[in-house]
């Protein structure tokens, strides 16, 4: 049987930039770091360019050539290379996720905390069936229905990450409060439920919701959206830029203690509590 080469899925790119990092935080070459191991060929360059596995039991030694022996990196590394083959829930609707939001809900789905700032929609996680529906069609336009239908049910399924029984997503989000306007003509009750959705989300313990007043002066937000994905241990964070017409991943080589979160996005953002007392009204 001929090999057949593996996907570079985002466990494994995010598995061989943590390799690569420490690599060259140490100076050694490829080949010097392979000679340590005994390891020929290009596997250690495949490894790292998320194009080749790595067994759990070598990520130890590898480790440890770069002189890294702590027990949570170590464990945090392992994981990610018992992970590298799983298969995600998403990837049933692989004929209608993008790549790119497949990375996504896998970030998503091994993330310990995502802070968001979105200016012109409900974030996913927290919109309601109808919502969803609506932006999802009129997002896809090439789309037949059935396909913004399963475009919907994967925004849906997204929303167990808040309630999963162990270690439930701390979600954290400020939207701009001109989104809690908008309006769908065809079916008037969709925000109606929209926000009852909101309300709901909010009484979650591990989900923080804040509204961007119409009244906010200029703030770093203003540029576009962010997210800023955390993940558990010594995981370096995954930051996501969109604007109008780039979208942009930079991930960061340390946690974002003092990076911009969506409390700095705006000058006075309303606090939760005021949230649902304006959606309650809406």
């Amino acid at each position: 049987m001929p090999n057949v080469r593996p996907v570079p899925t985002v466990r494994r790119r995010r598995l061989g930039e943590a390799l690569r990092r420490y690599r060259n935080a140490t100076g050694m070459s490829l080949d010097a770091a392979s000679a340590e191991l005994g390891w020929l060929g290009p596997k250690l360059s495949r490894i790292e360019t998320a194009n080749g596995h790595i067994r759990p039991a070598e990520v130890a030694p590898l480790l440890a050539v770069y002189g890294v022996t702590d027990p949570e990196i170590v464990s945090a590394l392992e994981g990610l290379a018992k992970d590298a083959r799983k298969q995600g829930w998403w990837q049933t609707y692989s004929g209608v996720v993008a790549p790119a939001y497949a990375d996504y809900i896998s970030l998503e789905s091994d993330a310990e905390s995502i802070r968001i700032w979105s200016p012109l929609l409900v974030p996913g996680l927290l919109q309601s069936a109808g919502y969803a529906c609506e932006t999802a069609a009129a997002n896809a336009t090439t789309r037949t229905p059935e396909e913004t239908a399963a475009l919907a049910e994967v925004r849906m399924a997204r929303h167990a990450m808040l309630t999963r029984p162990k270690a439930p997503l701390k979600f954290w989000a400020v939207i701009h409060e001109a989104v809690l306007y908008q309006r769908f003509a065809v079916r008037p009750d969709t925000m109606r439920n929209q926000l009852r959705r909101l309300l709901d989300a909010a009484e979650l313990p591990n989900v923080t919701l804040q509204v961007m007043p119409l009244a906010a002066t200029p703030h770093p937000g203003g540029a576009g959206g962010f997210n800023l994905v955390g993940f558990p241990g010594p995981m370096p964070d995954v930051v996501l830029l969109e604007n109008s017409s780039v979208r942009l991943t930079l991930r960061a080589s340390t946690k974002c203690r003092s990076s911009p979160t969506p409390s700095s996005a705006s000058s006075r953002p309303h606090s939760p509590w005021t949230t649902r007392r304006h959606s309650s009204h809406g």
